[in-house]
């Protein structure tokens, strides 16, 4: 019994000192619940910084900042520096201009052809008399 002891102190030694260890001076972890809306607004931040990202990458966006004397790479790097709440905002602005940016000329055709068919389809009600292939022959 003895020659098993003699045998078993280094182990136990090593397996004070193992746990001594194991329940020593560690910091506890913090946790704490994640909410939804922190996680969704992570990914909305990050959205907002692609779609900031791919704008500013755009060859019509670097010719106009060009065109103002600004320098594209100076912009993009002024973008990526923006705040959290920023970007998002301007993120915003950029998804609810018009896709492809109407030009005045799109805008002046356009209001020609709805004021041409109000035009037709009073005339074919008859109140105007204004296209004669609307006329009909009796």
């Amino acid at each position: 019994m003895k020659r098993f002891c003699r045998m078993l102190r280094p182990l136990s030694l090593i397996l004070a000192v193992y746990v001594f260890l194991l329940s020593g001076p560690q910091q506890a972890a913090m946790a704490a619940l994640v909410g939804t809306d922190s996680v969704m607004d992570a990914a909305r931040v990050q959205n907002a910084r692609e779609t900031v990202r791919a704008l500013m990458a755009r060859d019509d966006v670097q010719a106009a900042l060009m065109r103002q004397g600004i320098d594209p790479a100076e912009a993009a790097a002024r973008a990526e520096a923006l705040s959290d709440a920023e970007t998002v905002r301007l993120a915003d602005a950029a998804q609810a201009l018009p896709a492809g940016g109407a030009s005045a000329v799109l805008i002046i055709v356009g209001a020609l052809v709805l004021v041409f068919i109000i035009l037709l389809i009073t005339d074919i009600l008859g109140y105007t008399s204004l296209f004669p292939f609307t006329k009909h022959h009796r």
